[in-house]
């Protein structure tokens, strides 16, 4: 049992993510905390859930071209294009200062093949203890499939997943909601090994410059993230948990405040991630867990775990 340490009810924020347990469901989102402690300096990373870092595929990748953000009036659209060092300089460079810190280490990696996820799969093969899951990023372009993306098929799913199970590690597949049928997706992943999904990735969006006539990102669209996205992540969660009861979520998308999370975890969600809000706010994280510690303590909620498909029992 985990308990936060603050004035008043004791709450037990203990959660758990299939096999994984976490000492609370507080998470950073991958691709906005970076791959390392970056935010170290403005939050204690030992006392969030885990800290999932940005995705990493097997081999360096450069990213798109600049310029690579643009601020919505709710949220942000990107088009970082993936940029990581690979995997494996990651596991040398960057990883031992994140595990200095004491944090629980979640990795995310993508590819563009099938065996894109194979090979960065089998690089983290006995990665050291604190790294406790891989988030398979499956929300990338599939160049086996016309370049949709494998989350948009139960087929490629499938496939991705099945091949990123040479990790050895527990595995959560992060989908996107640019889909018709999101729980069978979602279904088809867990049937390949996944015993988790993060939902949602970015939603698919683009901004132009009425006066010069041009996209305003490099890439040439990108995804949107932000409080504009919420509701979209509630809907989500929602309807998989609903289609799915006994298969573990991760709700990400727009949390800034611990009621963003909590209506998540309300939804399906059983932890949460926090992503967008640390641009404006790097300590965001961490104030999002001590809200939502107390909003449990006010409303009498002694473990966070009663909160997990409240709504779905009204």
């Amino acid at each position: 049992m985990s308990t936060r340490r603050r004035p008043g009810l004791a709450v037990d924020l203990t959660t758990t993510i299939g096999s994984v347990t976490l000492a609370n469901p507080v998470m950073t989102a991958s691709g906005t905390a970076g791959h390392g402690d970056e935010l170290g300096r403005y939050v204690d990373l030992s006392t969030l859930g885990a800290v999932v870092v940005k995705s990493l595929s097997a081999d360096p990748w450069a990213g798109n071209p600049a310029p690579r953000v643009h601020e919505t009036p709710a949220g942000m659209i990107n088009s970082v294009g993936l940029q990581g060092p690979g995997v494996a300089y990651w596991l040398e460079q960057e990883l031992p200062a994140v595990l200095q810190t004491g944090a629980r280490v979640v990795v995310s990696i993508w590819g563009t093949s099938v065996e894109d996820y194979a090979r960065a799969a089998a690089m983290l093969a006995g990665a050291p203890d604190g790294v406790i899951a891989v988030e398979v990023n499956i929300s990338c372009p599939n160049h086996h499939d016309r370049n949709r993306m494998f989350a948009h098929s139960p087929a490629s799913t499938t496939e991705a997943i099945e091949a990123a199970s040479v990790c050895g590690l527990p595995m959560w597949a992060k989908l996107s909601p640019n889909v018709s049928d999101l729980a069978s997706i979602a279904r088809a992943a867990a049937e390949a090994g996944a015993e988790a999904v993060t939902l949602i990735n970015t939603v698919l969006g683009m901004a132009i410059d009425v006066e010069t006539r041009t996209r305003r990102l490099g890439g040439g669209g990108g995804g949107l993230s932000g409080p504009a996205i919420h509701p979209v992540a509630v809907r989500a969660v929602h309807d998989v948990h609903a289609a799915i009861p006994e298969l573990p979520i991760i709700g990400v998308g727009g949390v800034a405040r611990g009621i963003d999370a909590i209506e998540l975890m309300m939804a399906g969600a059983s932890a949460v991630q926090v992503g967008t809000a640390s641009f404006a706010d790097p300590r965001s994280v961490g104030r999002v867990l001590d809200e939502l510690h107390d909003w449990c303590a006010a409303h009498g909620v002694r473990a966070v775990t009663e909160l997990i498909g409240a709504v779905h029992d009204r």
